[in-house]
């Protein structure tokens, strides 16, 4: 047996969690380091670097499978061993990672059925990453075995902070053993093939199956034509979906039990990577201890962009605070063109994090790899091993500014009263349909209306269908395709009591099987809505129709929806065609509250409009609405301190009035509500509300 390595000095130094946030007394600061790839002389120095920066936490161990395995029955722990010893002789801790998201090349030569057979049919050969086909037995039985060995190696260890199961999970297998899984799943799920069959409608095409053997996972070879997005029965590509997601969420908990049985404390977790329509993270969420995730927003989106996927992470543990795992601090290495972050944004990207719940601020990749595919990613230390460089000395002087903050963020909460719905069985099952129109994205349609929000001021919660919508006032759920359980009845519910809904376009469809629902569009959300839709208009992008909504008009896209109103009033109307005049928006009053549909993908000015009128209804327009670049929000200790966060994405200096007493964290200055307060440009102000 493995002896336990604890370290220098072998005694436990962090205590246990039961679950939740790993104990760090300030947010953790450091990221990806890979000293394997390195000799002594050069760890040393990174030592010596992290220090300047302020670097307090290692992710190791991501890529190690092939290091601490090199073959079946051999395992080697010597580096690993010498970077845990020296991590906590610095006074740093370590997220420690089972490395068994890239598979040695032992083990997909000896079990061959291992590598994963793609969507073409083609089973692959050894190569690149995530590769590994997630209903193989030898794949299951030695990951399992490595975490296992780690645990019991390492649990004890003074440097030990979080464990890191895999990495970055995603990617599906068509293999012959993932289809006798994927029937297994489906016996499971249904109480026999007749449930099977009126779920996915085969009486269309013939497609009656009377055996669960019949049954082939879809794809290019079966279902599907012009790639993943076209197939002739949604439902079957729709349960292969949530089929991929539990598959590879079944090889995390296998890990994850391989883990506590040596280690019943310390904290567990994998990284996610935001809005990643392969794998249903509200699956996965109730099994990771906390939430970890990698940003790498396009730098030319719009601040809300990365927002969006801060609050969705923050919203998988029901408003928990997150972990940033990973961002870069200067290029990705990943796209066709990778833009430098300006000086500023690193910092700014940072606090924004933090403002939506982070309590971690990690990079990848503490030193540039020398080869390979991501040797020109950044990295908080480049190829020449300099501490002068712009990119090092933004990282260090952040890490001093997260010194000085040191716990007054940890564990804060954001007290939104406004909740967004978002769902990825809506995604898919909007994504693969063959109408009314491809073109629109379930992505930038949720991004439209959660932009509309922020950029009013609000807090946003971004919620699955199934959470509690008892404390919120208003709810979006944009391009909610599909209505699941008694969320129809909640939606009223939050009406009834006085609260606002807000629905759109393609909303209330198909029900959870993909099927169309047998009743008026929007289906059960209608009584709600006080409307009926019996056609609907599908254009391409350049077809643009005026919208009018009192003295002011703006233009809608893609899909025109011609709404008879069934109770609702109309508030804007459609300008153009033989449905000129109807309602492309109306409200409907609800017991004590309203329900407001949109009937067309409305320009951002259009959406705008109407999510302000919607906020100001309940007074949730934020003190600096309608400031360009500006974005606000709050967290709220565990307490009760409020943190008002004042991020300015402007070029220019923001010129503000304070709008309540409070003292900035970052500069230590008190102002009084009425002062002036300046915001420089790519700025940041923390201020602390008694």
């Amino acid at each position: 047996m493995t002896e336990p390595h604890t370290g220098t000095e072998g005694k436990l130094t962090h205590t246990g969690t039961d679950g939740g946030l790993p104990p760090t007394g300030k947010i953790a600061y450091g990221g990806d380091y890979n000293p394997e790839q390195w000799p002594e002389p050069v760890r040393d120095e990174d030592h010596r670097l992290f220090t300047r920066a302020g670097i307090d936490t290692l992710t190791v161990g991501v890529f190690a499978w092939s290091l601490t395995q090199p073959a079946e029955d051999t395992h080697d722990f010597t580096v690993l061993d010498g970077v845990l010893d020296r991590a906590a002789a610095e006074g740093r801790r370590v997220c420690l990672a089972t490395g068994t998201a890239a598979v040695p090349p032992w083990l997909a030569k000896r079990y061959p059925e291992v590598n994963r057979t793609d969507f073409e049919g083609r089973r692959h050969r050894y190569g690149q990453r995530h590769h590994f086909c997630p209903s193989s037995p030898a794949y299951r039985r030695l990951a399992t075995d490595l975490a296992a060995r780690l645990a019991e190696r390492y649990a004890r260890h003074p440097a030990l902070l979080a464990w890191h199961i895999n990495n970055e999970y995603g990617g599906a297998c068509y293999c012959d053993l993932c289809a006798e899984a994927f029937r297994d799943w489906l016996r499971d799920r249904y109480a026999g093939l007749d449930a099977l069959n009126d779920a996915w409608c085969t009486t269309f095409w013939s497609h009656r199956y009377t055996d669960f053997g019949e049954i082939e996972p879809p794809s290019a070879l079966t279902e599907h034509w012009r790639g993943p997005d076209h197939t002739a029965f949604q439902g079957t590509t729709l349960d292969y979906f949530r089929f991929t997601t539990d598959a590879l969420l079944g090889c995390f908990l296998a890990e994850k039990e391989a883990i506590r049985a040596h280690d019943p404390d310390t904290p567990v977790t994998t990284n996610f990577m935001g809005m990643f329509r392969p794998l249903d993270y509200h699956r996965w969420a109730p099994h990771l201890d906390f939430v970890s995730w990698d940003s790498y927003p396009p730098l030319d989106a719009p601040p809300t962009w990365p927002a969006l996927a801060h609050d969705l992470m923050r919203g998988l543990k029901d408003g928990a605070p997150f972990w940033l795992m990973e961002q870069t601090p200067s290029t990705t290495a990943c796209r066709d063109v990778n833009p430098l972050r300006r000086p500023g944004e690193l910092r700014l990207a940072t606090f924004q994090a933090i403002a939506h719940g982070a309590d971690a601020a990690l990079y990848f990749q503490l030193r540039a790899a020398r080869g390979a595919c991501e040797k020109y990613h950044g990295a908080v230390i480049g190829h020449a091993g300099r501490d002068d460089t712009r990119v090092f000395r933004e990282v260090a002087g952040l890490g001093r500014e997260l010194e000085l903050l040191g716990d007054a963020s940890l564990g804060a909460r954001t007290p939104a009263r406004t909740a967004l719905l978002f769902d990825w069985d809506s995604w898919w099952a909007l994504e693969i349909s063959d109408g009314p129109s491809r073109l629109v994205r379930y992505q930038d349609t949720v991004h439209t209306y959660y932009r509309a929000a922020r950029e009013a001021g609000a807090d946003v919660d971004v919620v699955p269908q199934t959470a509690d919508l008892s404390p919120y006032d208003v709810v979006l759920a944009p391009v909610l395709h599909m209505i699941k359980g008694d969320l129809a009845d909640r939606l009223e519910g939050v009406a009834a009591r006085g609260g606002t809904v807000l629905a759109t376009f393609l909303s209330g469809r198909v029900d959870e099987h993909d099927r169309a629902f047998l009743t008026d569009v929007p289906g059960p959300l209608a009584p709600l809505m006080g409307i009926r839709v019996d056609e609907w208009d599908a254009r391409p992008q350049d077809v643009v129709q005026p919208v009018r909504l009192e003295e002011s008009a703006y233009q809608a896209r893609l899909v025109f929806e011609i709404v008879q109103p069934r109770g609702a009033e109309p508030v804007a109307t459609y300008g153009a065609d033989f449905y000129a005049g109807t309602p492309a928006v109306t409200r409907h009053r609800h017991g004590e509250g309203e329900a407001w549909y949109v009937a067309t993908a409305l320009d951002q000015p259009g959406v705008d409009e109407v999510v302000r009128r919607v906020l100001a209804r309940h007074d949730l327009l934020g003190p600096y609405a309608g400031r360009p670049g500006l974005e606000t929000a709050t967290r709220v200790t565990p307490d009760g301190t409020r943190l008002f966060f004042l991020l300015n994405h402007a070029p220019e200096a923001a010129h503000l009035t304070v709008h309540a007493t409070a003292t900035d964290l970052l500069t230590g200055k008190r102002a009084e509500q009425g002062e002036p307060l300046t915001v420089d440009p790519l700025g940041t102000a923390i201020l602390r509300i008694p």
